[in-house]
């Protein structure tokens, strides 16, 4: 799998970052002037301009790999948004893609810590530990950051996983971020997030995210997800800018179309 390359830190990208979403209307004239309109998602397009400064010889190499590996604009590769969440239907838990245990019982429409009621009530009333997971198709090696909101009516925990890893965390009655940042099985070409809540366990749970960096940056609700398998890169070309002893600096514009 030809993935896009974490910087030293674990993010892919440095401030400011640029993202343009296009989509596209097809519209249908009829003889009586009358039109039909529908949307075309598979028109959708999704471009990124990444900016880089201060990149280390290293961070540079990596690029440079990386565009010899890609022959410029000719391959296509998968990209980690950084400014998405990778997780699909963030705020949709009965949805196919998550995968619960089987005596795992989720309730919607519990008010959130923004103001709104898109939280679930999460409980367990099996004798043994039950959980709710997503896997994504993205390289299980890079560093991610997983994140939750939740909090409990008695005080209780909730066990993050991220790949093989777990980590235990404290659940309260108030609400609570709690994180996991860690890199995976470097050997693996997906991954999976998700929360293990202990037997008779009952608990609220809301906007889990997951990225690809150290650190958990504002919950962002997601439907498609942040991962783009095919994405591309638009110039065949890296110009960089040498402006320090083991500084350089440069731009990687990236584009995914959807129909392609």
């Amino acid at each position: 799998m030809l993935v896009y390359p974490q910087l030293g830190t674990g993010a892919l990208s440095q401030f400011p970052v640029q993202k343009r979403r296009r989509l596209r209307t097809v519209v249908n004239a009829a003889a009586d002037g009358s039109f039909v309109k529908l949307a075309d998602p598979n028109g959708e397009y999704t471009e990124w301009s990444l900016a880089y400064a201060q990149l280390s010889d290293d961070e540079l190499s990596a690029l440079q790999q990386f565009f010899t590996a890609t022959e410029g604009t000719l391959n296509g590769f998968t990209f980690l948004d950084p400014t998405s969440n990778l997780l699909a239907w963030s705020d949709h838990l009965t949805n196919a893609v998550w995968v619960p245990g089987p005596v795992l019982s989720v309730t919607s429409g519990i008010a959130d810590p923004a103001g709104g009621t898109n939280a679930w009530h999460v409980s367990n009333p099996g004798g043994g530990a039950q959980n709710i997971v997503q896997t994504i198709s993205a390289p299980a090696g890079y560093l991610y950051c997983f994140s939750a909101y939740v909090r409990s009516a008695n005080l209780s925990s909730a066990t993050m996983l991220l790949g093989s890893l777990r980590a235990n965390r404290a659940v309260t009655t108030d609400w609570t971020r709690i994180v996991l940042a860690a890199a995976g099985d470097p050997q693996a070409d997906s991954i999976s997030f998700g929360l293990e809540f202990p037997p008779s366990a009952a608990m609220d749970v809301y906007g889990m995210q997951a990225e690809p960096q150290a650190g958990a940056s504002v919950y962002k609700a997601s439907t498609t997800g942040g991962v783009y398998e095919n994405a591309r890169l638009g110039d065949d070309v890296l110009t960089t800018t040498a402006t320090g002893v083991n500084q350089h600096s440069c731009t990687v514009n990236i584009f995914y179309a959807k129909h392609l």
